[in-house]
């Protein structure tokens, strides 16, 4: 059984910004400002710390401590911002880290496995969830179709597709 990853990420540094060493962040969690708490993040396992954020549209730029050169910041594109699990935001009840969810096995009530998922598409109204194999499937993430989410065991367990699938 696949255990449940220890870090999380949380950002994802695509680019230079600057002469100094700043990074462009595409934040991965649901609230940017986030950045704003912490201390240092983990790059590639080690610890970096966060001097100051500032925030662009949809992206953050970060300057990070040691970091203070255009070509010391090109080394840290497409690397991702990860913080330890126990530095992670608190979540509500029934909210759960995308992280957690990946990889996890759907099964319908009846007992069919329907498949892993691959991704948690996120839309305005709910998430959904994708399988990919052994058939492509969208799973809509509402209480009427989602009826248990356990993470310990990765196994979550939906209605039966045909009671909730549009069926043509």
């Amino acid at each position: 059984m696949k255990t449940v990853s220890k870090n999380l990420k949380v950002g994802k540094i695509v680019n230079t910004h600057g002469l100094k060493g700043e990074v462009k962040v595409i934040p991965l969690t649901d609230d940017p400002r986030r950045f704003d708490d912490l201390e240092y993040v983990l790059i590639n396992g080690k610890e970096v710390n966060i001097e100051r954020c500032k925030y662009q549209k949809d992206r953050i730029i970060v300057k990070l401590e040691g970091i203070d050169k255009i070509e010391d910041a090109e080394r840290l594109k497409e690397k991702f911002m990860e913080v330890e699990r126990e530095n992670a935001v608190e979540l509500e009840e029934d909210c759960y880290f995308l992280a957690d969810l990946r990889e996890c096995t759907v099964f319908d009530t009846e007992g069919k496995e329907l498949g892993k998922i691959y991704d948690v598409i996120q839309t305005k109204n709910n998430d959904v969830y994708w399988i990919r194999k052994p058939k492509e499937l969208l799973i809509p993430v509402l209480k009427s179709i989602v009826l248990d989410i356990n993470i310990d065991e990765r196994k979550i367990t939906v209605r039966p597709v045909g009671e909730w699938m549009d069926e043509d």
